[in-house]
């Protein structure tokens, strides 16, 4: 079974392209959400992330994000720490999940797919793009969050021009309708990737 990596910059339209391949019939492993339910679910990082945040971390039993979020954009040092918390935990999650799955291929959503080494266990990597200004207009209606606030997120990210480097394919994601063509398009090339 094939493992598509598909990533792309905060903003840029990731879900998007991911439902439109679940559309056509493929699973989807979004990193992110599993990673959130894992913060809850697991207690192994549950005691990992107090060790490393303190109590403030948790308020009854709830994860505190804007706790972790405060510390973490300020200190790249405590990133690096929480990853090395979450991406183990994410990646036996997944292998867990794709004994399940019975498709040609599937879809392993991250948004720091390359930042995180994650790449290289994908057998392709698809990045979705966006002009920044349409990425800054996304967030800012979907997050209710600054620029300001916007723009500290992304400059954890690496900038399209490294991922490309990176990518095997790219979706450039304006116009809904031209995106989901090009899923459509993607989605034929992988069957046939699979078939060959």
């Amino acid at each position: 079974m094939m493992i598509v990596g598909l990533t792309g910059g905060i903003g840029s339209g990731k879900t998007t392209v991911a439902t439109f391949f679940k559309e056509l019939g493929i699973p989807i492993y979004i990193a992110d959400d599993a990673g959130k339910k894992l913060m809850l679910t697991s207690e192994k990082v549950k005691n990992a992330i107090i060790a490393l945040f303190g109590e403030h971390a948790y308020v009854e039993g709830i994860v505190n994000r804007k706790f972790i979020a405060d510390q973490v954009f300020n200190s790249s040092e405590k990133l690096a720490q929480l990853n090395k918390i979450i991406h183990p935990a994410v990646a036996n999650d997944f292998k867990t999940w794709l004994k399940d799955q019975k498709s040609d291929y599937v879809i392993y959503e991250a948004a720091i797919l390359f930042e995180s080494g994650g790449y290289k266990k994908c057998d392709v990597v698809l990045l979705v793009t966006a002009p920044k200004l349409d990425r800054l207009k996304r967030l800012q209606k979907r997050d209710d969050s600054s620029i300001p606030e916007i723009e500290a997120r992304m400059q954890h990210q690496w900038s399209d021009d490294q991922k490309r480097k990176l990518a095997d394919y790219e979706i450039l994601n304006t116009k809904l309708s031209a995106t989901k063509a090009q899923v459509k398009n993607l989605h034929e090339i992988f069957l046939n990737t699979v078939k060959t």
